[in-house]
């Protein structure tokens, strides 16, 4: 598996009619595929990942892209995915500020080449 979430990008509507309630994480971004927002759906979520996703998209109007991952370790892919895209890009994309960071040093840049 690697570091980066390396799925394909959806519409909103597309990746909303793949998931339910499943555990997992998430990312939006715009048009450009830029990342503007990232976060998961845990055992507490309404609705999982679709829950989320709903509402992640409700909350970033701007966001017309979705890509997700479904798995039962979603707080540390969550983790991860963050250092990884702070890593890449020298920012982090907006996220729930309550969570703490190491740092991350992946080899290689991203697949895109951004």
């Amino acid at each position: 598996m690697s570091l980066r979430l390396e799925k394909p990008w959806l519409s909103g509507v597309q990746a909303l009619r793949q998931v339910r309630g499943q555990m997992g994480v998430y990312q939006l971004a715009k048009d450009s595929g830029e990342v503007i927002y990232m976060s998961y759906a845990g055992g507490r979520s309404l609705g999982g990942l679709r829950g989320e996703i709903t509402r992640g998209l409700s909350q970033h109007p701007q966001a017309t892209q979705v890509r997700f991952e479904i798995t039962t370790s979603y707080l540390s892919r969550y983790k991860e995915l963050l250092m990884v895209h702070q890593a890449d890009h020298g920012i982090l994309p907006n996220h729930d500020p309550k969570v703490r960071l190491g740092r991350l040093s992946p080899a290689g840049g991203p697949s895109n080449g951004s």
